[in-house]
């Protein structure tokens, strides 16, 4: 996995998103594998794991909407990257029923222009990867995996929304880049857990505020299965995708990114193993709150990026939980949170 890390090196690299949560530890990721990186997002919120990480430190960043073509065409221009990872999205479920429009904007034309600047670029770009989500799926609740050719459907406007991006992308990819140089896959990946997580209508980010508060956590729908994984898990996949179909056109395709099945458990327990890492009393209440429709149950099948790529999950789930309790203290102590963010990438590719 280090031999992937190395690949990188003076790579010019081009992130959507780079301001967000997965967005940032990716940048983390690439700086210490030494790319030179360009990152273009909205700027960053308060509080956000970009400026408490210094991530903007060593890398250049564009703030801009990915909903304007034109700025994003002019980034690209400026940074003629070899490879590129499209992050930027509108990514919480309650929200995109607040507000469909932005999120079919975002997450549908947001993909149609991030594919335009690659199909316009004068030098090739070499590598894409379009990060997705596991809810892309129509989902019948089966209690196992969906794999990559099963039907997407999503149901509600952020799911739907990135089943539309994955057809954007398919039709790009066979219309313009089928005898092109240029490698685009999307990754599909389940829910992703880690230090520096402050989204609304998120579960360790809500377990977080409840304990800043010093308030019991409270859960919605405790039932509700879903596949967790630390935010280095997927990222890894991410750049081991990207490295390989740069390497080889072969690898281009779609793949999920998802933890063992242990690592597929309901809210309820997930907040219990939270409960446990942060100790103090933690504990978590039932609201039965009602809200929009999200789907009981979720899980991935992920045979496909083991048997070609050979990427395997590193972290089991309470590897995972201890982990962001563990960041989230001590950037709470006031700890060097960049440093204890490099701290964490040196144990799990170590491990």
């Amino acid at each position: 996995m280090r031999h992937m890390l190395d690949f990188y090196k003076g790579k010019r690299v081009f992130v959507t998103g780079h301001t967000g949560f997965k967005g940032s530890w990716l940048c983390k990721l690439l700086g210490v594998a030494g790319a030179v990186v360009t990152g273009f997002a909205l700027p960053p919120t308060d509080p956000s794991l970009f400026e408490i990480g210094d991530i903007g430190c060593g890398m250049h960043s564009v703030y801009g909407d990915i909903r304007d073509l034109q700025a994003l065409q002019t980034a690209f221009a400026e940074t003629r990257p070899e490879i590129v990872f499209h992050l930027a999205a509108q990514p919480i479920v309650r929200e995109s029923y607040r507000n469909p429009v932005y999120t079919y904007e975002t997450n549908v034309m947001g993909t149609a222009h991030l594919l335009e600047c690659v199909r316009t670029l004068q030098v090739p770009v070499r590598s894409v990867v379009i990060i997705t989500t596991d809810k892309v799926y129509e989902n019948k609740g089966w209690p196992w995996g969906y794999r990559e050719d099963d039907r997407l459907n999503g149901f509600d406007p952020y799911s739907n929304s990135k089943s539309c991006a994955e057809l954007v992308t398919d039709s790009y990819r066979r219309s313009f880049f089928a005898d092109s140089d240029t490698a685009i896959s999307t990754a599909r990946a389940g829910n992703v857990i880690g230090g520096g997580d402050f989204a609304s209508d998120r579960i360790i980010p809500d377990c977080v505020r409840a304990m800043q508060a010093q308030r019991p956590i409270e859960i919605r729908n405790p039932y509700s299965v879903r596949p967790y994984q630390h935010v280095l898990e997927p990222l890894s996949a991410y750049l081991l995708i990207a490295q390989r179909q740069h390497e080889d056109k072969k690898f281009v395709g779609s793949y999920n990114v998802g933890p063992e099945s242990s690592g597929c458990l309901s809210t309820g327990r997930l907040a219990d193993l939270f409960c446990k890492a942060w100790g103090e009393g933690a504990r978590w209440v039932h609201t039965g709150q009602e809200g929009p429709h999200e789907d009981n149950i979720l899980k991935l099948d992920c045979a496909k990026i083991q048997a070609v790529l050979g990427w395997q999950p590193r972290w089991d789930v309470s590897r995972a939980v201890a982990e962001t309790v563990d960041w989230t203290k001590a950037w709470l102590a006031g700890q060097d949170a960049a440093a204890y963010m490099e701290k964490q990438v040196a144990a799990f590719f170590k491990a």
